[in-house]
C-alpha cells in the first residue's frame, strides 16, 4: 500500500474509534460530486447524460463543508463530472484541508496546468489523475486523442511543484495483462504516489455497455496482472485484501455506506454507482431510511458484476481490522495467483425470469 504514514495513522485511528464507539455503519471515505459536468464523454461513463439544467447545477462550498462535517470521513474523493470546472474548487479544497481531512481531488487533467497555482501543496491534497492505461488505451477510453499526452504533462508538472499525485485507472474490456503491467511500470517512472486500479462498473446510463468486463474474466485478468507483478515494485493504493478480493480470494460482500456520495440531488442511495435509487436530505437520513438489505451482487441484478473499491475497499478495510493476521499474510505474499478462486454466492434474484403468457394461466373446464 502506498499511502504516507501520517495518513495510515489518521485513518487507523479513526477506525480504531469507530470500532470502540460500537458504531456498525461508518463512512471510511465521501464520495463528494460538487457537478456532473465534464469536458470529455467517456465511453464508459454514467456520470454525463443528464440534461443541461442538471450539468450546469452546482454545490456551494458551504454545501460541501457542511457534508464533510456531517459525514466526518477521514477522508475525501472529490470526482464528477470534472472538478476543475468548478470556479470555487480551491475554496472546497482548502476548507476540507483546513479540517484535516485528507482530499484526492480526481481530475482528466485537461485543465489542470491552468489551475494549479490555485493550489498549493499539502500532506492532505493529491491530485488524483485520471489515466486508463498506456497512450492508445487511454484516449480511446475518453474518446479523445491527445488526452494521455496532456495528463503525462500535468502529472510531471503537479509533481515538480510538490504535489501529491496518485492514478486513477479504471480496466475496461480488451485489456491484456501485459499491457496492464506496461503501464503500471510507467506510471512507477513518472513517481507518482500511487495507483489505484479497478475493473470499470457498468453505468446503465453509461453511452456504450459493451466495455464492461465480468464475471471471471475480471477475476482472471488481475490474477495475471498480479502474476506479473511479483517481479516488478509497482504501489497500489489499496489494501492487501481488496488486491485479493479482485483475484478472486476472497468472497465480500459490499460495505456501500462505508463511501457514501454527496451530490446536487442530496446523498445518493445506496452508493455512487448506482443513481437512479432516490436521494437522502442527510447523512443521517441516508444511513437511516437506505434499504441496505436489497443492495449486493447477490442481491441485485444492478450489483451483479461490480468489483469496484468503492464498494469493496472498506469492506476489506473491516476484514483486516478483524483479521489482521490474514491481512498481514496477504501483503507478505500479494494476491494469490494460482488454485481454485473462492466459490461465488448463488444470486438471490431471479436471471431472465420468465414472462407469464396466457398459456401460463390455469383454465377450470365444467361440464
Amino acid at each position: 500500500m502506498s499511502v504516507p504514514l501520517r495518513q495510515q495513522i489518521a485513518v487507523g485511528s479513526y477506525l480504531i474509534k469507530q470500532k470502540i464507539k460500537g458504531v456498525k455503519k461508518y463512512p471510511l471515505v465521501l464520495m463528494l460530486e460538487p457537478l456532473f459536468r465534464c469536458n470529455l464523454a467517456c465511453a464508459g461513463c454514467g456520470k454525463i447524460d443528464y440534461p443541461d439544467d442538471i450539468l450546469d447545477k452546482r454545490l456551494s462550498v458551504k454545501e460541501c463543508l457542511d457534508a464533510v462535517d456531517e459525514c466526518d470521513a477521514p477522508m475525501v474523493s472529490i470526482p464528477g463530472g470534472e472538478p476543475l470546472i468548478h470556479k470555487e474548487m480551491p475554496q472546497i479544497v482548502e476548507g476540507i484541508i483546513a479540517r484535516k481531512k485528507f482530499v484526492y481531488l480526481c481530475t482528466n487533467a485537461l485543465l489542470l496546468r491552468k489551475r494549479i497555482n490555485d493550489y498549493k501543496p499539502s500532506p492532505y491534497l493529491t491530485f488524483s489523475i485520471h489515466l486508463d492505461g498506456n497512450r492508445d488505451r487511454h484516449d480511446t477510453s475518453v474518446c479523445q486523442e491527445g488526452v494521455f499526452d496532456i495528463a503525462v504533462e500535468a502529472i510531471k508538472l503537479a509533481l515538480g511543484k510538490g504535489f501529491r499525485v496518485t492514478v486513477n485507472c479504471t480496466l475496461f474490456q480488451g485489456e491484456t495483462p501485459e499491457e496492464v503491467a506496461e503501464f503500471l511500470d510507467y506510471a512507477m517512472e513518472l513517481g507518482v504516489e500511487g495507483v489505484t486500479i479497478a475493473p470499470g462498473f457498468s453505468y446503465e446510463h453509461a453511452p456504450r455497455q459493451d466495455v464492461f468486463i465480468k464475471g471471471a474474466d475480471v477475476k482472471n485478468l488481475f490474477r495475471n496482472i498480479f502474476k506479473i507483478g511479483k517481479t516488478r515494485k509497482w504501489k497500489l493504493n489499496h489494501s492487501s485484501l481488496y488486491l485479493d478480493f479482485l483475484a478472486g480470494n476472497q468472497n465480500y460482500d459490499c460495505t456501500p455506506w462505508g463511501n457514501p456520495t454527496r451530490n446536487v440531488f442530496g446523498w445518493q442511495k445506496p452508493c455512487y454507482l448506482l443513481a437512479d435509487e432516490g436521494n437522502a436530505g442527510s447523512f443521517k437520513e441516508l444511513l437511516e431510511t437506505t434499504p441496505w438489505e436489497k443492495y449486493g451482487t447477490v442481491k441485485n441484478p444492478k450489483c451483479a458484476n461490480c468489483m469496484a473499491h468503492c464498494g469493496y475497499e472498506a469492506t476489506a478495510v473491516e476484514d483486516t481490522m478483524a483479521h489482521p493476521i490474514k491481512a498481514l499474510l496477504a501483503v507478505l505474499r500479494g494476491p494469490k495467483t494460482e488454485g481454485d478462486m473462492v466459490a461465488e454466492k448463488k444470486p438471490q434474484f431471479a436471471i431472465n425470469p420468465k414472462k407469464t403468457t396466457i398459456s401460463d394461466i390455469p383454465v377450470k373446464i365444467e361440464s
